[in-house]
């Protein structure tokens, strides 16, 4: 029966969690584009309402084999690596800093596959005990322009990447022209992070975990939104969905 083809095809895709957003009307809400990309790589995305209750979340990461820490228009409290508040820091959603960070801890336990975009790159730096440039504009030397603006899709500067890594095997080429929308970006790095990709005025835009027993990606940048017009975005989401596929068929 073609019905029971496709459900057993669904069973065998990888379900990967992705992290929502919340709003100033208490909305939790996702752009539509993560989820797009998830499903046209063969995988099931699953919703992550900002919910920071270790015993929840452990309970979802049990049945997840996959890990999409979204992006957000909220920046990562500076308390949470050490510093006070800079004067263009942007609004702090608590719920979402401490979901981010109990998802990670649980990740790393499990050693789940795991791309981290934008803000939640910079999440798992700050999970790993790294810092930030609260905002990059004001603190560091000539900045190029990371706050692209419209239209986010667009590529907006280069980005150097490091010749031995998985960007520059899945893009071809060392060097990549990918969208920009932050003001924030990882200062000192944390744990187990290598950088492998850098924007012209050395902002970090690519880090990977360096152990061999897990596959963690984070990108400064968003190839959710770029899936449909951009080879590399399309090839990062189809690598990753592929790692967690390998989880899923090991059960």
């Amino acid at each position: 029966m073609p019905g029971a083809n496709s459900l057993n095809n669904s069973t065998k895709s990888p379900l990967i969690g992705i992290t929502e957003r919340l709003n100033a009307e208490d909305t939790f809400y996702l752009r539509r584009y993560y989820s797009e990309a998830i499903e046209a790589a063969g995988g099931i995305p699953i919703h992550i309402p900002l919910i920071p209750r270790r015993d929840y979340l452990a309970a979802l990461c049990d049945r997840l084999d996959g890990l999409v820490l979204s992006g957000s228009n909220s920046d990562l409290d500076p308390a949470l690596y050490g510093e006070e508040p800079h004067p263009k820091l942007g609004p702090v959603v608590p719920e979402r800093d401490e979901t981010d960070l109990l998802l990670l801890e649980l990740a790393e336990a499990r050693a789940m596959t795991v791309l981290a975009i934008c803000f939640g790159m910079q999440s798992l730096n700050v999970a790993r005990g790294g810092s930030l440039i609260q905002d990059i504009e004001s603190q560091i030397a000539n900045p190029i322009k990371h706050e692209q603006g419209q239209v986010y899709y667009r590529p907006s500067h280069s980005v150097r990447l490091a010749a031995d890594s998985l960007l520059a095997q899945l893009a071809g080429t060392e060097t990549v022209r990918v969208n920009s929308s932050h003001h924030q970006a990882v200062a000192r790095l944390g744990r187990n992070l290598r950088v492998i990709g850098t924007a012209p005025d050395g902002v970090i835009e690519a880090v990977v975990d360096d152990r061999a027993d897990r596959f963690v990606l984070g990108v400064q940048w968003h190839p959710e939104i770029a899936w449909q017009q951009d080879k590399l975005s399309q090839a990062i989401f189809a690598h990753f969905v592929g790692v967690a596929s390998q989880s899923r068929a090991g059960e």
